[in-house]
């Protein structure tokens, strides 16, 4: 398979993503430096000194258990998603029921989802991971999981088909030769938006379960509480990055699968 290559579009969009960084940087430090210094807003060098002060080890061992949480989340929500949309192809009559549960997943406040979830489950062991962190993740991505992937399998070309109809094959078949093929690009670009939903219902899990001791949750907690405001902004700083990553490396999963489909992951 062919590694696909960078387009000139795809360079120029890059190179704005780069501009675009700076010029926010530029701001935060001359903001912060100046008209924001009263209001406790830190520098980008007061926030890079708390990443060296606490460690990559401090970093890697709240990130991995916030990752975990949202990976089992993000498994079972989208799985879940994929198993309905797919009966939603295959019997028709389900639609109405699964999208009504789609939304009503959507429309869940989380202030109130979320304690009742902790009252649910038990108290998660030191240093284990909260069942309602991985819930938050997984009611995160179902509902747009599931209407991508039902919008993806319903772009298939009626021709095709009509051709496997033709040669004797059904719903299950056209599914699997057809509707699935046509439906890649579609599903990956949903599964893109899912990453980096995931990982925030799994943040507001850890945030919400005050049980919970070693997290990204915990962690900001502590730093609200304590008024540590540089490294508050090295921890949201470190989760944009890894919903980031988490979202371009979908994308790029996406072009090498789907290499006819141009611009699935810019």
């Amino acid at each position: 398979m062919r590694t696909p290559t960078i387009t000139r579009e795809q360079q120029t969009s890059i190179a704005l993503g780069v501009l675009g960084a700076v010029i926010s940087l530029t701001v935060w430090w001359v903001s912060a430096a100046t008209w924001l210094a009263d209001n406790q807003v830190p520098t980008p060098p007061d926030v890079l000194a708390v990443f060296r002060e606490r460690g990559l080890d401090y970093y890697q061992r709240i990130f991995s258990v916030t990752l975990g949480e949202a990976l089992r989340g993000y498994v079972v929500g989208v799985g879940a998603a994929l198993v309905l949309a797919t009966l939603v192809l295959l019997v028709p009559r389900l639609e109405a029921v699964v999208m009504q549960l789609a939304v009503v997943t959507y429309c869940l406040p989380v202030v109130a989802l979320a304690p009742i979830l902790i009252i649910v489950h038990d108290l998660p062991e030191p240093g284990g991971h909260s069942a309602t962190a991985v819930d938050l993740a997984a009611i995160s991505v179902f509902f747009t999981t599931v209407v991508g992937a039902v919008l993806g399998f319903r772009s298939a070309d009626p021709a095709a088909l009509d051709v496997v109809s033709v040669y004797g094959g059904g719903k299950p078949q056209q599914f699997l030769r057809v509707r699935l093929v046509s439906a890649l690009p579609a599903l990956f670009t949903t599964l893109q938006i899912a990453a980096p939903a995931a990982y925030l219902g799994a943040l507001l899990g850890e945030y919400f379960d005050r049980h919970l001791e070693v997290g990204v949750g915990p962690s900001l907690i502590l730093a609200q509480n304590n008024r540590e405001t540089a490294l508050a902004w090295s921890l949201g700083i470190a989760c944009a990055i890894v919903a980031g990553v988490a979202y371009l490396a979908i994308g790029l999963v996406g072009r090498i699968v789907t290499p006819w489909s141009k611009g699935v992951a810019r």
